[in-house]
């Protein structure tokens, strides 16, 4: 193997092997410890189920699940010497060969419980990276991957290999004399995280000419977001009769699907699938990934997605709303907004029937809908939502179309939703029509004489 291979297979040597035996720990702080903060509302058992179930996400053979409750991190090995003996004896016991920290560990932190633990080690951040690289379909999925995995395995190369101590020779490869296998190593995957940001841009702006030939179109857009698994992708495939991968699955979409959706009173509009989003999701994920995400900021109309029959169904939405904050969404747009409380067919006929309720004591405009994206339930409802909610965002224009202007009328048809037309006299057409309000100077300059109603 040449040395920019093994420099660039730092990612395999870290990650987890599918079908390993895993132990998963969910390491957390007590309430006192937290002193306070409210940023995680789950309780912690429901916290290690998720992390149970990112792992079973890549196949991976679950042996055993251990809660660890923390007065305070340790510097050195996050937790306790008694708690790293515990683990540690969990681990020969079940002969794990990995064990998944639910929490962000420092490299040295990492190294340190390998050493203890006698197996591979890898935090949460690293197992939502594992995940990631499974699910991406997508060139531009797979680099954005990549980019978060090198950066991550970037500051981690101090525990990725172990002859490092040892220098390079200056035999003309790829260091000169002196320059250690790390330093080395390090310059490789900054060279490869170089040229995948440049790849990116490229994606990005064909992403943004794509875009761009969907803001002349005189469709809207509307996005769906939500926490991982709560069934975006099962709502995507009901709305528009398509086929998109749907699976009782952590991070089953990773790419951005569009598909074109019919309303009832015959508007058309994009409807765009993306990734789900989690709690303590890496920074470097959000990051790497905001070039999908900006198919939901530039969204017209946005679908949160919720699962209601989840026991930490409001805790996952709260987790939504802060990353909606993060990418400048306002979460409480409501002529922007709509919740979705999906997974209705989960649900007790009283639970259902008390959220029924809890929707119609909101005000109109906030009002969530309740849905099955698995039985169709609501789904007729939630479609006059969103084109209660487009509608609102456009104009109504009265166009007067001489009898000889076949080509004007084709144009009002390509440029906008037609809602009426009426036969004058001497052969001409009167056409309601709606419009964006960025394409009405369009129409003005096509028809002088046409008037905003």
């Amino acid at each position: 193997m040449s040395s920019e291979n093994r420099g660039l297979d730092l990612d395999a040597r870290a990650s987890a092997s599918e079908g390993a035996r895993a132990l998963v720990v969910g390491p957390y702080l007590t309430a006192r410890a937290t002193r306070g903060d409210d940023s995680n509302l789950r309780a912690p058992q429901a916290r290690l189920e998720e992390a149970e179930g990112l792992a079973r996400a890549i196949d991976l053979e679950i042996v055993g699940a251990h809660l660890v409750m923390l007065s305070q991190v340790r510097p050195s090995t996050f937790m306790g010497k008694g708690k790293v003996e515990e683990i540690a004896a969990l681990a020969k016991d079940n002969e794990a060969e990995l064990v998944i920290m639910d929490c962000a560990l420092s490299p040295v932190q990492q190294r340190n419980l390998e050493k203890a633990f006698s197996a591979k080690v890898i935090d949460r951040t690293g197992l939502i990276l594992e995940i990631f690289g499974k699910r991406a379909r997508t060139r531009e999925g797979a680099l954005q991957v990549e980019l978060a995995h090198l950066a991550y395995q970037k500051s981690r190369l101090v525990r990725s290999w172990t002859h490092l101590e040892r220098q390079r020779g200056g035999f003309g490869f790829l260091g000169g004399p002196g320059e250690t296998q790390i330093e080395t190593d390090r310059r490789l995957i900054q060279e490869r995280i170089s040229r995948i940001e440049k790849d990116l841009e490229q994606v990005k702006r064909t992403r943004g000419l794509h875009r761009k030939k969907r803001q002349d179109a005189p469709y809207p857009v509307v996005a769906l977001v939500g926490y991982t698994n709560a069934g975006k992708s099962t709502l995507f495939n009901r709305l528009t009769q398509s086929e998109v991968f749907a699976k009782d699955l952590l991070f089953a979409t990773l790419d951005p699907t569009l598909r074109g959706v019919k309303l009832p009173h015959g508007a058309r509009i994009i409807l765009s699938d993306t990734v789900g989003f989690i709690s303590d999701l890496p920074t470097m994920l959000v990051s790497a990934f905001r070039a999908t995400l900006e198919e939901v900021i530039e969204a017209d109309v946005i679908l949160h997605v919720r699962d209601v029959s989840h026991g930490d169904t409001e805790a996952q939405s709260a987790d939504v709303e802060r990353i909606l904050s993060d990418l400048g969404i306002e979460p409480n747009d409501h002529r922007r907004m709509i919740e979705i409380w999906n997974k209705a067919d989960l649900l007790s006929d009283e639970r259902r029937a008390g959220l029924l309720q809890a929707t119609l004591s909101r005000a109109a405009d906030a009002r969530p809908v309740l849905v099955s994206a698995v039985t169709g339930e609501g789904i007729d409802t939630l479609l006059a939502s969103i084109e209660t909610r487009v509608a609102s965002e456009r104009k109504l224009m009265r166009v007067k179309v001489p009898a000889e202007d076949g080509a004007g009328l084709a144009w009002l048809y390509e440029n906008g939703e037609v809602l009426a037309r009426k036969a004058g006299r001497d052969g001409s057409l009167a056409i309601d029509i709606r419009v964006g309000p960025e394409r009405v100077e369009r129409v003005l300059r096509r028809f002088p004489d046409a008037h905003t109603g």
